[in-house]
């Protein structure tokens, strides 16, 4: 008989099926892995370091436990999914597109990753710097189709996003705010005296220098209600914060200790502090932005709506844009640190209302930040000795804010540093001064209508400066060797209990003076050592400043009062009015012209900034007038531009210029003598 022929059909297949199917879904795995590499070291590190290192991000969006993990989540594994989708999705068109497009991502990424660790080591930018990354992004591709070693140090490799995360959450500073831990802050004691309200306003990011005039004393002209609160208090005008940085200047203030670690600005890291000294005694209202000093036990929920996880979700899309640009970016979180209005919290504005007509009340009120809104509604008398609170971000970037409190737009990109940007940035850091300047009169008034302005201790401060000196423009160490004067001096006025006449001090005070010397007025011991003394003991010795860019590394610095820094020289065309002149041919293209259409005062918002970009015809350095109705309002350089073109960006401070309805904006080339040819606008 002859052999039984092989047996045929679904079961001899069976065994090779699942073979093959094991082998496609060990090369799918393997992909999987690669691509959780790859995106864990182009988006996943360098997010996490950088809101690892910025506790003040989650502290200033008021971000809950459940929404920091939720955003470390998306971080971690959204990026991941959506380029493993696409990549599965490819699939469908075979395997070989499957491995082709596996490969390009891995290119792609690769190339990414160039871009960051390339902006970083070396001095390439903008487009040399994608061409270099995308050569070395092509290179890794084949490297990774050819050889199976980079695949397979990749997927080793895919364990990164864990250890990422677990740095984040257990050893970054950030890990304060999300597991807080610490003892519990001691409580100052009472000593024998009156306990006086205290009002303690700190703003941010004012130089002493942007406050002066020609003759070292406050501008009133400038700045009347900084005048006035100096002509009724102590002015300390050789004070100086300890940090550039408020993470870590705002915690010295109220701790009176000097930073020695870089954590976060939490009440888990800082137990002693102010809050917690006077809390047994005092009642406490306080209104803080991007520290969390006051424990829940002494403070209550800030008002206002409840920013959410979508604003931390934005935000870090900003952020991440900014991470993998391939041009120099801070990556700075503080960037979005802008504080909402009353309008938009929802909140009512105080009252009175001023009797100033031109200063547009009822549509102004809405434009003043809503932290200021609720510590002036909380400015009342009370039957307990009580500490009013308020660190306000004015006149800290972004400016927004004009003198008489409109507010008007700026792209986010705008540069601060370099010739023509270092002076728009500080024209415009004046104009929010001059806002700020409002609300300490808006201060100052509240105070004296309830009562509390003989009765109180009022404080006013600001915990660092801002260097607007020519190519050191910002608060680092390179802008404080540059120029000290601007970020380390802060205008610093105390107000005593009774105190009516106004007077200088100029002892060698330091930010860490404050604790000590409101603890004295308010007569409560400090039951912790502190590097301070108050302003009631005797003056330190020693004359030189200690300034921290990082914590437990002092800069000294020389004491005295830096010397005034003369405000910007209006050109002589600005508030002239222009007639007819002979036009160019030339077209000036200008963003957002038809804000110029419709324009409405009463709004509280002001087309004030304008941008536009010119021909090459133009050189580089030619000024531009550019002026609305025929009146000029200010004179700028072309700036360089892109593709050939110039660009120019005219800050137009005085809310005169405009007038509801149609706004006619001109631009006009000046040339000898002053001499002005006028330039199409479209």
């Amino acid at each position: 008989m002859a052999d039984p022929a092989p047996a045929s059909g679904p079961a001899s297949g069976r065994p090779g099926r699942w073979a093959g199917r094991w082998g496609g879904w060990r090369a799918e795995a393997g992909r999987l892995l690669e691509l959780v590499a790859l995106v864990g070291l182009v988006v996943t590190q360098p997010m996490l370091d950088v809101l690892g290192r910025t506790p003040d991000f989650f502290l200033f969006h008021r971000a809950t436990r459940g929404e920091m993990v939720a955003l470390v989540a998306l971080i971690a594994l959204a990026p991941t999914l959506v380029v493993a989708g696409l990549g599965a999705a490819s699939g469908l068109a075979g395997r070989a597109v499957r491995a082709g497009a596996h490969t390009g991502t891995v290119g792609l990424l690769l190339a990414a990753l160039a871009v960051q660790v390339g902006r970083h080591g070396t001095a390439l930018r903008g487009v040399p710097l994608l061409v270099v990354a995308a050569a070395l992004g092509a290179a890794g591709a084949a490297a990774h189709r050819r050889w199976r070693a980079p695949g397979r140090v990749l997927r080793v490799a895919a364990a990164g996003p864990l250890v990422f995360v677990a740095l984040f959450v257990v050893l970054s500073p950030t890990s304060a705010v999300l597991l807080p831990r610490g003892p519990a802050g001691a409580a100052g004691v009472a000593e024998p005296g009156g306990h006086p309200p205290v009002v303690l306003l700190v703003l941010d990011e004012l130089p002493l220098v942007s406050l002066l005039g020609p003759d070292g004393r406050v501008d009133a002209a400038r700045y009347p209600h900084f005048a006035e609160l100096a002509a009724g208090s102590t002015w300390y005008r050789n004070a100086t914060g300890v940090s550039g940085w408020t993470p870590y200047a705002l915690p010295a203030l109220l701790t009176g200790r000097y930073p020695a670690r870089p954590v976060a600005p939490h009440y888990s890291q800082y137990p002693e502090n102010l809050f917690t000294a006077l809390g047994g005694r005092y009642d406490i209202r306080a209104q803080e932005s991007i520290t969390r000093l006051c424990p829940p036990s002494r403070c209550e929920a800030p008002p206002g709506p409840h920013p959410g996880l979508g604003a931390l979700v934005r935000e870090s899309g900003k952020l991440l844009g900014g991470i993998t640009a391939p041009v120099q970016s801070a990556a700075d979180p503080e960037e979005s640190y802008r504080e909402p209005t009353a309008a938009e919290a929802g909140l009512d504005a105080a009252e009175p209302v001023p009797a100033d007509p031109k200063f547009r009340w009822d549509s102004l009120d809405d434009n003043q930040p809503a932290r200021f809104t609720a510590f002036l509604a909380g400015l009342r008398p009370s039957d307990r000795p009580t500490l009013h609170f308020l660190h306000l971000l004015m006149p800290h970037a972004p400016w927004q804010f004009l003198p008489s409190g409109a507010r008007y737009a700026a792209p986010d990109d705008l540069p601060n540093d370099g010739p023509g940007w270092v002076e728009l940035a500080r024209a415009r850091h004046l104009a929010q001064l001059g806002y700020t300047d409002r609300l300490i009169g808006e201060t100052l008034r509240t105070l004296r209508a309830t009562g509390l302005y003989d009765r109180a201790l009022v404080a006013v401060t600001a915990d660092h400066g801002v260097s607007f000196a020519a190519g050191a423009q910002g608060r680092g160490l390179a802008a404080l060797r540059a120029a000290a004067g601007q970020v380390a001096w802060v205008p610093t006025f105390v107000k005593e209990p009774g105190q009516r006449a106004g007077r200088v001090d100029d002892r060698n005070w330091e930010h860490v003076d404050l604790l000590p010397t409101v603890a004295d007025h308010a007569h409560v011991r400090i039951p912790w050592r502190v590097d301070g003394r108050s302003a009631r003991q005797a003056p330190r010795e020693r004359a030189e400043k200690r300034f921290y860019d990082r914590p437990g590394e002092p800069v000294t610095l020389p004491g005295g009062v830096p010397a005034p820094v003369p405000p910007p020289t209006p050109h002589r065309l600005v508030g002239t009015t222009v007639g007819q002149v002979p036009t160019t041919g030339v077209v000036a293209r200008v963003a957002d012209l038809a804000a110029f259409e419709a324009v409405d005062p009463d709004t509280g918002r002001l087309p004030a900034l304008v941008r536009g970009a010119v021909p090459a015809a133009v050189p580089e350095g030619t000024l531009l007038a550019v002026a609305v109705d025929g009146r000029v309002g200010a004179v700028v350089p072309v700036l360089p531009g892109e593709a050939g073109e110039g660009r120019f960006v005219a800050f137009l401070p005085d809310d005169r210029l405009f007038r509801a309805g149609a706004n006619r904006l001109e631009v006009y080339r000046v040339g000898p003598g002053d001499t002005l040819r006028q330039l199409s606008v479209s």
